[in-house]
């Protein structure tokens, strides 16, 4: 059984809902840990803080994305052929 790709266009937005994602739930569960230690229903306050977190990343990364992409061209040499 093969599994189903999403067509091609479509990696312009997977790219950055999948990264926020990750990268939301990491910062929500280190800032979380950091604010109230091991504390009874950590798990819960992180999930919390995740979801509004991740309400503010992927908006975040649709927009800022693409300027980071043309600063990192502007910055970096293109590979030689």
């Amino acid at each position: 059984m093969t599994t189903r790709k999403l067509p091609a266009r479509y990696a312009g937005i997977a790219m950055p809902f999948l990264l926020s994602i990750f990268m939301s739930c990491i910062v929500a569960g280190i800032s979380t840990l950091k604010s109230v230690g091991l504390a009874s229903g950590l798990f819960q306050m992180w999930m919390a803080a995740w979801g509004v977190s991740w309400l503010a990343a992927f908006p975040s990364l649709l927009v800022v994305l693409p300027v980071v992409r043309r600063i990192v061209a502007a910055t970096v040499q293109s590979p030689q052929r």
